[in-house]
């Protein structure tokens, strides 16, 4: 008997008492699942998102809101960078004047987004447990196509109202018909001698800005 066969048949014996006429929808899952690891104050789910967004080898930075334009333009200036692409959400006074800001508009070819130095979004939602950061396309994220050509991508993620423990937490916060992209650090692939290359489907690097009025003072 064939791998095939014998999944097939675990299959159907699974299916044996379901009506052939019955749809997915029709019956009901049970979702008493839980949708947490551990019970955490807004600073510890603020440390542990900062921790594994490190683990997965992103920029991390934490600053109170006053002092994000001006740490926004150091991260730019570290790079060199002198054009940034920003969808419309995000506020003008988070980038310096002398910054090129280029609009996320549909029409520019691919190499043009590719030439641009970086891109600054926020996101959706963030991830304390996985280290993820969403974003969904809203006002201030763009489309999806800006936080994956451009080679350096700066994320304003504000704490702590954007932060939650888990994915299933994250879920229930997104619509799903709208589009998604669940980033855990920058963009890195390995081949089948787990020789990691960073920067083959996104971003090379990216920098996470966590704003959050507890660390003013």
């Amino acid at each position: 008997m064939s791998s095939r066969d014998i999944v097939l048949g675990r299959i159907r014996r699974a299916l044996a008492d379901v009506p052939r006429e019955e749809t997915p929808d029709e019956s009901p899952v049970p979702r008493d699942y839980w949708d947490t690891h551990a019970g955490r104050t807004d600073a510890q789910r603020l440390d542990l998102l900062a921790e594994n967004l490190a683990d997965y080898r992103a920029l991390v930075h934490r600053c109170p809101p006053p002092g994000l334009p001006a740490l926004i333009a150091e991260l730019l200036a570290a790079r060199g960078a002198r054009s940034v692409v920003a969808p419309p959400g995000i506020p003008a006074d988070w980038l310096p004047d002398e910054i090129e800001r280029v609009a996320d508009d549909p029409s520019m070819p691919p190499r043009e987004l590719d030439a641009l130095d970086s891109v600054l979004t926020g996101c959706a939602v963030a991830v304390a447990e996985t280290g993820t950061i969403v974003l969904d396309a809203g006002a201030d994220q763009g489309r999806r196509r800006i936080s994956l050509v451009p080679d350096h991508h700066i994320c304003v993620v504000r704490a702590p109202e954007q932060i939650v423990d888990s994915v299933p937490q994250a879920l229930a916060r997104l619509d799903p018909s709208r589009p998604q992209t669940w980033i855990s650090g920058p963009s890195a692939t390995s081949d089948i001698e787990l020789d990691r290359v960073e920067g083959v489907h996104g971003p090379r690097t990216l920098e996470v800005v966590l704003v959050s009025a507890a660390d003013e003072g």
